[in-house]
């Protein structure tokens, strides 16, 4: 007879032990579910270990920076407006200074700063007793040789007056003396007159005809040398004309008077108040004939030219202008530019008083345009930090940028439509090439 088996027969795993002559489903073991996600578990633990050793510790020249510190916009081909706004001041179109031709002691005061004057006003006097002096001796002196002048011309006058008195005695004589020959030569012919007689007559008209003919020789060169002197004598006499002129006018150069129409300006002088020659007193402004200097960024000297047009805003007005002259040089990083209004300027328009202008640098067209804003001033248009799709990582990229406003920037290369820019400062981040927006 056989041993029973005492072991219990083998049951496969998928089997289900029977109890109570019933078989039933036993649950896996918890080892047997950790085996089953072991390997899932281990990929997804290995892309966090990675992502997390990405963001934590950042490549070389990448920088975490937070997203809520940054801002974003797209570049997009959108109509760009080609003007540059700027500061202006109101300055007259014409100012003529005034200065003390002589100097003095204030005498008098005629005229108020900021007074409308007309050309000739008087508008102070001076007092110079030196200068009078001055004035009175060199005028006797001027006098003195006026009259040694007036002498020289009578001078040369009565000598050829007495020339002209020598010849006129002299053909008179040479006329009596070809008469008497006449006479004489009628009276040889009727034999009463030898030829010893008639000789003598012969002589004396020969002799008064050569000395008529040497004095009319030099009659005439006395006239062409005596007109030469009259003439140097004229020219002297209108020199000293013109000094004594000068010289009573330095008297009258102590009235000071306005060379121009306008509104009398910087005019402070004050009775007893000494000037010296040559010290400015004042100038006059042209009055409701303006214009305005504006004073403009380095950048745009190579596109305001003469000729572009503006326009300026007053009390709501807007008046046209246009640019008359661009002064090229540059100081502390600006030029001038002097613009001039197309009509009649604006009324109660006043000097020194700012406006806001707008100066047209070309026609409006479509371009591809970021905003314009603080990313401009650390990378001068020469980079943006673009963003990928996700928003999550951004590189720096070479453009170029073009024409500016204060609200656009024209990019020339670099940038296509729709690729997301970072358009805050880069003053914190400009030496990366990667940022990790967090």
């Amino acid at each position: 007879m056989s041993e029973p088996d005492l072991h219990p027969a083998h049951v496969a795993p998928d089997a289900a032990p029977r109890t109570s002559g019933m078989d039933r489903l036993v649950a896996p073991s918890r080892m047997a579910r950790l085996r089953r996600w072991r390997l899932p578990a281990l990929a997804v633990l290995v892309i966090a270990t990675v992502y997390g050793g990405f963001v934590l510790v950042p490549a070389a020249d990448t920088l975490s920076v937070e997203a809520n510190t940054l801002s974003v916009s797209s570049a997009a081909s959108i109509p760009f407006q080609d003007y540059l706004p700027v500061r202006a001041t109101v300055t007259p179109r014409q100012t003529v200074f005034i200065g003390a031709v002589e100097g003095g002691t204030v005498a008098r005061v005629l005229a108020v700063d900021g007074a409308t004057v007309h050309g000739g006003d008087v508008l102070a006097e001076l007092a110079n007793s030196q200068l009078q002096l001055d004035v009175t001796s060199r005028e006797a002196a001027i006098a003195g040789q006026l009259g040694g002048i007036s002498a020289q011309r009578l001078s040369l006058q009565q000598s050829l007056t007495t020339e002209e008195t020598t010849i006129a005695e002299t053909s008179y004589n040479l006329l009596k003396a070809q008469r008497d020959l006449d006479i004489r030569q009628q009276l040889r012919a009727r034999g009463f007159e030898s030829d010893a007689g008639l000789k003598s007559f012969e002589d004396e008209a020969r002799y008064y005809a050569n000395r008529l003919a040497l004095l009319r020789q030099a009659h005439a060169d006395n006239v062409k040398i005596a007109t030469r002197q009259s003439s140097e004598i004229d020219r002297t006499a209108d020199e000293l004309r013109s000094n004594l002129a000068v010289v009573q006018s330095s008297l009258q150069a102590l009235t000071l008077r306005a060379p121009v129409a306008g509104r009398l300006t910087n005019f402070a002088l004050q009775p007893g108040q000494s000037l010296k020659q040559g010290d400015q007193v004042g100038q006059i402004d042209s009055e409701n004939a303006y214009r305005l200097d504006a004073d403009i960024d380095e950048f745009y000297l190579g596109r305001v030219a003469t000729g572009e047009h503006a326009t300026v805003t007053f009390d709501g007005i807007t008046a046209p202008l246009s640019v008359a002259r661009v002064k090229p040089q540059v100081s502390n990083g600006q030029f001038r530019a002097e613009l001039v209004f197309d009509g009649t300027p604006p009324a109660g328009l006043r000097r020194g008083e700012s406006a806001d202008c707008r100066i047209t640098l070309g026609d409006t067209d479509k371009a591809l345009v970021l905003p314009n804003g603080p990313w401009m001033e650390g990378g001068g248009g020469g980079f943006a930090y673009v963003l990928n799709s996700s928003g999550h990582y951004a590189q720096r990229r070479a453009i170029t940028s073009g024409r500016r406003n204060p609200e656009q920037v024209e990019i020339t290369s670099g940038l296509a439509p729709g690729d997301r820019v970072i358009t805050s400062s880069y003053a914190s981040f400009s030496h990366f090439s990667h940022l990790l927006v967090q």
